[in-house]
C-alpha cells in the first residue's frame, strides 16, 4: 500500500516572487500543467476546452523554443488532443503513465485489463456510497471527482486509504478535489526528467508551472536541475520557488515569455497584479 503525497512538511516561504521572464536567447525548456495552470477548472472535467486564443499562444511558443514545450498532465494524452488540438506536441499523460516525446515517440506503462477491471469494480462501488462523488475510467487508473461535493473530500479519502490494502501494485493520488488510483512508481516528476533526457528538452533550462500537489513532483525534479519551479494559486505548502495567482496570470506571462524570446525584454516586465519580474 502506498499514497503518492509528497513529504507533507515542506515549510511555506513567506512570499513567493512572480516568475522572470527569459532573455531573447534564453534556452528554456517549458513544461505546462493543465487544469488549473492553463485553464481554471469546471466541474465535468470533459467540458474543459481551450480557445482559439490560447491555442495559438502555445503554437507560437512551441515554435519559438524549436520544440521544447510540452503538456505535463493527470489527463490521458489523447483529451489533452482534444482539448488542445496539438498532437504534435510532448506530452506526458496520467502522471506520466503515458509520454510521448517531441519526435512522436510514444511510450506507455499499461495495466493488466483484468487488475484495470478490478479497479473499476472497487472504485466504482466505492463512488457510490459518497453523494456528488464521480468517477472517470482512465484506463491506467480511475479518478474520483468531488468538485460538485467537495465535503466529501476528506471521508472519500480516508475510505480510499482503506480500501487500498485490496489493491495491490495501486496508489493513491491526492488533488484539487480529486482522488486517483494509479500505478505505482511513476510521477510527474519522474515524466519531466524522461523527457529532459530526450531531444529537443536535453540541455535547456526547464521551467514547470502547476498548481496541484501532484505537482509537486515536478516541483522537486526542476528545483534539482537548477530551473524555475512555478506555483499557480496559492496551495502551500509548496517546493515552488515563484508564483502566479492563476490560469489568467499565467497565460499573461506566458504571452509575455513569446515576447522576450521574440523580441528581447527590458530589466523588467510587469506582471499583473502589480508585481516586477526581474530578470535573473
Amino acid at each position: 500500500m502506498s499514497t503518492a503525497t509528497p513529504n507533507p512538511a515542506i515549510a511555506p516561504p513567506a512570499t513567493l516572487p512572480p516568475p522572470p521572464l527569459p532573455a531573447a536567447d534564453a534556452s528554456w525548456a517549458l513544461f505546462l500543467d493543465v487544469d488549473g495552470t492553463l485553464l481554471d477548472f469546471v466541474d465535468d472535467p470533459l467540458a474543459v476546452h481551450a480557445d482559439a486564443s490560447l491555442r495559438e499562444l502555445l503554437h507560437a511558443l512551441h515554435q519559438a523554443l524549436d520544440g521544447a514545450m510540452a503538456l505535463v498532465s493527470g489527463r490521458a494524452v489523447a483529451d489533452l488532443d482534444r482539448i488542445f488540438g496539438a498532437s504534435h506536441w510532448a506530452a506526458a499523460g496520467l502522471h506520466g503513465l503515458q509520454l510521448r516525446r517531441a519526435d512522436g515517440s510514444v511510450r506507455e506503462i499499461a495495466t493488466p485489463p483484468a487488475r484495470q477491471a478490478q479497479l473499476c469494480r472497487a472504485a466504482q462501488a466505492l463512488a457510490a456510497g459518497f453523494e456528488g462523488v464521480t468517477w472517470e475510467d482512465k484506463h491506467n487508473g480511475i479518478a474520483l471527482h468531488c468538485r460538485r461535493a467537495p465535503a466529501q473530500f476528506a471521508p472519500l479519502q480516508a475510505a480510499a486509504i482503506d480500501l487500498l490494502p485490496q489493491l495491490p501494485g495501486y496508489e493513491l493520488q491526492p488533488g484539487n478535489l480529486v482522488l486517483e488510483f494509479k500505478p505505482a512508481g511513476m510521477d510527474k516528476g519522474k515524466a519531466l526528467l524522461e523527457l529532459l533526457d530526450s531531444d529537443p528538452f536535453r540541455g535547456r533550462r526547464p521551467i514547470y508551472l502547476g498548481d496541484d500537489l501532484t505537482d509537486e513532483h515536478a516541483f522537486a525534479s526542476i528545483n534539482q536541475c537548477h530551473g524555475l519551479s512555478v506555483r499557480v494559486g496559492d496551495r502551500e505548502p509548496t517546493r515552488a520557488r515563484f508564483t502566479l495567482p492563476g490560469p489568467a496570470a499565467t497565460q499573461a506571462w506566458l504571452d509575455r515569455v513569446l515576447d522576450a524570446l521574440m523580441q528581447g525584454t527590458p530589466t523588467h516586465a510587469r506582471i499583473p497584479g502589480g508585481h516586477d519580474a526581474r530578470q535573473p
